[in-house]
């Protein structure tokens, strides 16, 4: 298939390079379509293996006490990978997790990589699925180590030997040999100088073209990979073919993690309106629902809009709409599938029974069938999923992001589902936590922030209540 190259596969403690580690390495090497060399070895990952991980790999903390570190395996790793093509089953994971820890060692690894994935995607499009799951079952392949490193390996060896079997030697060559050859296609004004500076760390970068105003902003736990995915040859849509034509300059911003990446990327959107971002740009209004405190009022529930919808009171409102209609609709639709009344909700005017209840569609406590007490019961057990999340805290938290690989530690600091700032020293941390602010409802923090503090390890950190 390749002159030389490398079937590899990892099993390591999760699925984040920056934070987990690897915990086995298996590998076969071929030189001219001739195995040359098999190798395999378990990683003490210098931390423990979660419990999920045991059950699906079947590595124990045990069986890795006394392995040997990867640091004591890495000089014999990178023999195996001299001069050859690394391939691997999603290739941007094993690599990604290969160059963090050889990037500890102050060794920035260079290869040429294939992913099987993509290979056979190219070898069959008519299928939809390419999982190793999937080649197994559709090759017929027989696999009685799943989830081991070297069992995967031989998996893949196994699919490139039916591949090779169905459609030839020659036409499974011309495919990687295709994926190899489209590199990202840049445009004539980016310098290898400019590529060789992007960090692989997590971080915003922004697109710009002949004017100051962005064209688009971004983040990415990798900024130079995606990066370089913008300008690939085999875009994935339309959109990203219009921006890389576009690019005259980059400029990027590396965070501690993740989760600051994405906050910065939301409020650099908000604050510079990039052409090409529109799912993050600043909302002009924002709506939400407010159910009466009486199940006599009439409506019983009311519309809040701006000002009136402070993150010091979500716990009171249900659902944010980006527009009124939006808002209506969503009302309608709880409204159609409980059997509740529109004119006790207020989308319809009226006296008497509503039309609904002549389509039998309500319950008619419009006609009087149905108590007023029941029906606002009802409506509120409808509207419990759609409601906003109370602030679980007395004040104000921080969650504490650092990466050891561009070495910053930063501290987000929010309340009442705002983020307040980010610091990253003592100073500025001190003066954060006690400033005085009137916090702005956004809603995209506040689904940020909702799915962070659901995160397993996140790093909370509790501040005093400010007066």
């Amino acid at each position: 298939m390749l002159p030389n190259y490398v079937l590899l596969d990892l099993e390591t403690t999760g699925a984040t390079p920056l934070r987990d580690r690897i915990t086995e390495i298996a590998l076969i090497r071929y030189e001219n379509r001739v195995e040359v060399a098999r190798w395999r070895t378990l990683v003490n990952p210098g931390t423990k293996i979660p419990a999920y991980i045991q059950q699906l790999t079947g590595i124990t903390n045990e069986m890795v006490d006394q392995a040997p570190t990867f640091r004591q395996v890495a000089a014999e790793l990178l023999t195996f990978l001299d001069g050859a093509v690394l391939c691997a089953h999603n290739v941007r994971f094993d690599h990604g997790f290969l160059k963090n820890e050889f990037r500890s060692m102050g060794i920035n690894l260079r290869l040429k990589v294939l992913c099987t994935v993509k290979l056979s995607r190219r070898l069959y499009p008519q299928h939809r699925s390419h999982s190793l799951d999937a080649l197994i079952d559709r090759h017929g392949l027989v696999c009685t180590a799943r989830h081991r490193a070297m069992g995967d390996v031989e998996m893949m060896a196994a699919f490139l030997d039916s591949a090779a079997a169905q459609l030839g030697w020659d036409r499974v060559a011309l495919a990687a040999h295709d994926l190899l050859q489209a590199p990202p296609s840049l445009p004539s004004w980016i310098e290898a100088e400019l590529i060789e500076q992007l960090p692989e760390t997590p971080g915003v970068y922004l697109f710009f073209g002949e004017s100051s105003l962005p064209l688009y902003i971004g983040k990415s736990i990798n900024i130079r990979q995606r990066v370089l995915a913008h300008f690939s040859s085999d875009h994935a849509a339309s959109k990203e073919m219009r921006i890389s034509r576009e690019i005259r300059h980059i400029e990027w911003i590396e965070t501690a993690g993740a989760f600051g990446a994405l906050l910065l990327e939301s409020r650099l959107i908000k604050e510079r309106q990039p052409i090409h971002n529109r799912r993050l740009r600043r909302q002009k209004e924002l709506y939400s629902w407010r159910i009466a405190d009486s199940a006599e009022s009439r409506p019983v529930v009311t519309l809040a809009q701006g000002d009136d919808i402070r993150p010091e009171t979500l716990g009171e409102l249900f659902g944010v709409f980006r527009s009124r209609r939006q808002a209506l609709e969503a009302l309608r639709l709880i409204a159609d599938r409980h059997r509740l009344c529109p004119q006790v909700l207020g989308l319809e005017s009226g006296t008497g029974a509503c039309f609904a209840h002549q389509l039998k569609r309500c319950d008619g406590v419009c006609a009087g069938k149905q108590a007023k007490a029941i029906h606002y019961l009802k409506f509120r057990q409808a509207m419990l999923s759609h409601r906003l999340k109370v602030w679980p805290y007395s004040g104000r938290i921080g969650i504490q992001e650092r990466n050891a690989l561009n070495d910053k530690s930063v501290i987000h600091i929010f309340e009442h589902w705002v983020h307040l700032g980010t610091v990253d020293s003592e100073s500025d941390l001190e003066e954060m936590i006690f400033a005085k602010s009137e916090p702005v409802f956004d809603l995209d923090t506040y689904r940020l922030l909702v799915k962070e503090l659901g995160t397993p390890g996140v790093k909370i950190i509790r501040f005093p209540q400010t007066g």
